[in-house]
């Protein structure tokens, strides 16, 4: 049964994950000095920063289960990846899996966009997108193809920051890089979205 969601948790269930691995990573020192734990005395700030990151992810879906009465497909495949790469990494105490957590997230992705258009022709962005843009199903058709092309981009570049770049490089890269990467590619994407858009109700 749905609940009413205060309108600040949508973006601290999306967002919140995420500062907390950056807050950990970068406050490491700190928080090792205010906490001189053998645990944390033992580990690196990486591996610190992924056990922050999953469990804000489970509680994210949490009460994403607990206000909505389920949990969206994207988060939810997002989520499993963050604990099986992260549990690998903190119980193997190798950071090299988190490092590959996007690759194989931006993989998946483009794997099921494409696989949504070709094999069951079906674009499978218009249900997350048609409330933003209303468009023609040619320009689904397109936009879904960018947006696999996009992933597939986004996986290999990661793969290639996180082998050739330093743990500082690459979690500002995952973070910051990242999101400017995909505001970047969304915004130009608006050519195609105003080709084959359809007039609203109203505008007719």
């Amino acid at each position: 049964m749905a609940r009413q969601k205060p309108s600040w948790m949508g973006p601290a269930i999306e967002y919140g994950p995420i500062l907390i691995f950056m807050g950990i990573y970068y406050g490491f020192d700190r928080i090792v000095a205010a906490f001189p734990h053998e645990i944390l005395q033992n580990t690196t700030q990486l591996i610190a920063a992924t056990v922050g990151l999953m469990i804000t992810t489970v509680i994210g879906i949490a009460f994403s289960l607990y206000y909505d009465g389920k949990i969206p497909k994207v988060p939810l495949i997002t989520a499993l990846v963050v604990m099986v790469f992260g549990g690998l990494t903190v119980y193997l105490n190798d950071e090299t899996f988190i490092k590959m957590k996007p690759t194989i997230i931006q993989t998946i992705f483009a794997v099921i966009l494409f696989g949504g258009l070709f094999i069951f022709k079906r674009p499978l962005i218009k249900p997350l997108m048609q409330k933003a843009w209303n468009m023609t199903d040619e320009g689904w058709r397109i936009l879904t193809i960018r947006f696999g092309f996009y992933f597939l981009g986004m996986a290999v570049l990661n793969e290639i920051v996180w082998r050739t770049q330093s743990n500082d490089f690459w979690v500002n890269f995952k973070v910051l890089g990242s999101m400017v990467l995909m505001v970047i590619f969304i915004f130009s994407q608006y050519p195609v979205i105003r080709r084959y858009h359809l007039p609203d109700e109203d505008e007719t």
